[in-house]
């Protein structure tokens, strides 16, 4: 097995919310149980889903996301300058649509001293060392940031446009990753929808109809990833997922990863990307092609969150071959292709469904990098 993340059997991130904190939610909501409470049921639950990642054989450990509402919009929500707001629309997925709420710019956006989600990182971090795991932390990539926000929902002085809070942007994640470094995070992953819709030619023409100018954009994205990237400790792997979308198992963007494979895996500097192909709507492997001979990882997503249903091993393990004609298998890892639940409705399967299909990647993966 590779001696550091990410590791041949892994996983994006998310897990199903345990029942105990969907309950611990709804009560904290209706105004029942106060916040000190509702984080030692979040404590609790993160315990156990460490546990259950170490039991499936797993050998990091994420919180799960246990404590988010989204995936994206906490993070954004603590910075400064940033409001979560409701808005008239939601996200359109294959036949629904995610509750109307997205982020508005109030001021400078900054990143500070006291996120919430420094505080959770040390949390999982201090779980997992305590099990021999590696913790691995996800947020939000700032070019998610960048692709979402609305003009409309600029209600500052201070930013004529979306362009002119990319360098405040930068220095937020610069500041962000310095802090989750100061408290103990050395396997950090950052969450990316913009590139999967950048493979896309129905959401490129959506991004032109909202005002956003699609030639280059992947040049773009690749050098805010790499300003932000920059100077980082040399001990800190930081990874990306490239989503094409995952709502109560439902998706968004259709399009091999050829538009934008060669800007991805060899212009921004990540030491690894988690892929999405459990279906054929990311393609072929050819755009593997684009990745640098060296150490960085490409980790095969061919393991479908969306649904319980086991994929057959051989099948699998075909496909790992299939692709390790465009990379060598020394740089190919495997993991599900999402995480389980993206925001705090999950996807439609059981828990123990969930954990066969961790289980079944650990065990794949044993066989093929034996």
């Amino acid at each position: 097995m590779s001696p550091r993340p990410p590791f041949r059997a892994d996983v994006v991130g998310s897990f199903l919310r345990p029942d105990t904190v969907k309950a611990a939610r709804a009560a904290a909501a209706a105004g029942d149980l106060d916040a000190a409470a509702l984080r030692a049921v979040e404590d609790d639950a993160i315990r156990g889903l460490v546990d259950a990642q170490r039991d499936a054989g797993l050998r990091l450990a994420t919180d799960g996301e246990a404590r988010r509402a989204w995936w994206h919009l906490d993070f954004w929500g603590g910075l400064d300058g940033v409001e979560v707001v409701e808005l008239d629309h939601g996200i359109a997925f294959q036949g629904v649509t995610t509750t109307p709420k997205g982020m508005r710019v109030t001021g400078p956006v900054s990143f500070p001293s006291d996120h919430p989600f420094v505080r959770d990182a040390a949390f999982v971090v201090d779980e997992a060392t305590q099990r021999g795991l590696t913790a691995k932390f996800t947020i939000p990539s700032p070019t998610v940031f960048d692709f979402r926000l609305d003009a409309d929902q600029i209600r500052t002085d201070h930013y004529a446009d979306r362009a002119a809070i990319t360098d405040d942007l930068v220095q937020a994640y610069r500041d962000a990753i310095a802090a989750l470094y100061a408290a103990g995070v050395r396997y950090l992953q950052l969450d990316d929808t913009a590139w999967a819709y950048a493979c896309s030619d129905v959401e490129m023409a959506k991004a032109r109809d909202r005002g956003i100018d699609t030639d280059g954009i992947a040049e773009r994205f690749a050098s805010v990833i790499r300003r932000v990237l920059e100077g980082r400790p040399e001990d800190l792997v930081v990874t990306t997922h490239v989503c094409r979308g995952n709502f109560r198992s439902t998706w968004i963007a259709s399009g091999g990863y050829e538009p934008v494979a060669e800007q991805l895996l060899a212009h921004t500097g990540y030491d690894g990307f988690f892929l999405e192909y459990d279906s054929d709507r990311a393609g072929g492997f050819e755009p593997l092609r684009f990745l640098p001979e060296g150490d960085q990882v490409v980790v095969l997503g061919l393991v479908t969150s969306k649904t319980g249903e086991l994929e057959d091993p051989a099948v699998i393990e075909q496909r790992i071959r299939d692709a390790a004609a465009y990379v060598p298998l020394a740089q190919l890892a495997l993991s599900p292709q999402c995480g389980f639940a993206s925001t705090e409705e999950g996807n439609v399967l059981t828990e123990d469904e969930q954990w066969a299909k961790v289980r079944s990647v650990v065990e794949i993966a044993g066989r093929v990098w034996s």
